[in-house]
């Protein structure tokens, strides 16, 4: 009985003011304010808030038998927090319906496997905390930023107790094999790897709305006879970014009313059933084992780590990030620390990227920067000023420490 996942990535960096040479060691805030304020109300009104309310109408009218799955970034979650508690609470009512599973991955949506495991740790533990106090579970699926994945991540995930993870389906780790079934990670020995079915993702994702597609206009039973051609399968996983509804597609392409009927048009064939990753991870098991000893991901046509860093410009700035872990850790202090770790969103590297064509297309719709040299010289501005801030504070915390110790010499001479 084949099942169908359908799980959507949720999040909105916090976007970087402008950061000139005439700012370092004079203003240490970074954050837009502003332009951050501006597009989580855009994309609140024109994506999560409609979304939710659909979402929330199909679950109640199918009587639970639509089942989906979110993976909400923390830096998405603390923006709603702070400007729009009104989305956070359409995600809690979803969370009640007790047919919505919430994935944990990075707090900060970072490489921060990239930069040591303590670090990766850290963020995955503080995006479970997170979930846990908004919504009440306790997440047994991981999803790291962007679907990166390898066999380091998979084994570290396994060892911190997750029972599922998810991944691209890309061809070149696939071969021959489908990306319809349940896979066991090499390495591990309990948790199960599910696959994105790229192709049927991305026919909603990113070709829904071009009246060039040969299969234009795609309505939702043509798209449910497509899924139903898997009877074979165990589980086709449709993995999207929910900006996909509203915001990546208008609403004039006919995307929510596409939404709206999926559900019904997929349950009329009596073999199918929606399900959440960790349902699947349960129900079903591996196929087989399989091996991903480089670096995947679900960006552009290489479907690697080359949208962050592909080029001598991210990999700059990556490193000079990296190279502050010490420095950070050192100050002792949870405002530092976010400041670094804000620092290691993903997006900020992939406002570098230099890629043409298509995927260059793609890069340049989700660029606030004139250019990618415009984003790094940006970037780099705000990490020297950063760097000075780490100094400064390291200086103030051993001149502390120095007159805490000659406090107790002078009480105890």
């Amino acid at each position: 009985m084949p099942a169908v996942c359908i799980y959507f990535q949720v999040h909105q960096p916090i976007r970087l003011r402008r950061f000139s040479v005439f700012d370092i060691n004079r203003d240490h805030s970074y954050e837009d304010g502003a332009a951050n304020r501006q597009i989580i109300d855009k994309v609140a009104e024109k994506c999560y808030l409609p979304s939710n309310e659909l979402m929330l109408e199909l679950i109640e009218r199918h009587q639970g038998a639509f089942r989906i799955a979110f993976c909400l970034s923390g830096v998405l979650m603390d923006q709603l927090e702070r400007h729009r508690s009104d989305v956070l609470d359409s995600f809690k009512r979803l969370a009640d319906t007790g047919a919505v599973e919430f994935l944990d991955e990075t707090y900060y949506h970072s490489l921060a496997f990239l930069i040591s495991p303590r670090e990766f740790k850290e963020q995955i533990l503080l995006h479970r905390k997170r979930i846990k106090a908004l919504f009440g579970q306790e997440p047994v699926t991981f999803r790291n930023t962007e679907l990166i994945y390898n066999d380091e991540i998979a084994k570290t995930v396994e060892q911190m107790g997750y029972q599922a993870i998810l991944a691209e389906g890309a061809d070149r780790i696939l071969g021959w094999r489908s990306p319809n079934f349940l896979y066991r990670p090499a390495g591990c020995e309990t948790l199960k790897l599910l696959l994105r079915n790229y192709r049927l993702s991305d026919d909603v994702a990113f070709r829904f709305g071009n009246a060039k597609w040969p299969e234009y206009p795609l309505m939702a039973d043509k798209y449910a006879h497509w899924i139903h051609q898997n009877l074979a399968a165990d589980v086709i996983n449709l993995f999207v970014d929910y900006e996909t509804f509203g915001e990546h597609q208008w609403q004039e392409t006919g995307i929510f009313e596409f939404l709206r009927r999926l559900p019904e048009e997929i349950l009329k064939h009596p073999d199918f059933r929606f399900q959440t990753p960790a349902e699947a991870a349960r129900n079903y098991d591996a196929a087989a084992a399989l091996s991903v000893p480089d670096h995947l991901s679900w960006a552009d046509a290489e479907r690697d780590l080359t949208a962050w860093l592909g080029n001598g410009m991210q990999k700059d700035g990556f490193r000079s990030l990296r190279e502050m872990e010490k420095a950070a850790r050192r100050c002792r202090d949870a405002s530092t620390m976010h400041q670094w770790r804000l620092l290691q969103t993903s997006d900020h590297f992939y406002y570098m990227c230099t890629k043409w064509f298509a995927d260059g297309t793609v890069h340049k719709y989700f660029n606030p920067y004139a250019s990618p040299y415009d984003a790094y010289i940006n970037y780099m501005n705000i990490l020297d000023d950063f760097s000075g801030c780490l100094k400064e504070r390291a200086q103030g915390k051993q001149k502390s420490a120095r007159n805490r110790q000659n406090d107790k010499e002078d009480l105890h001479p």
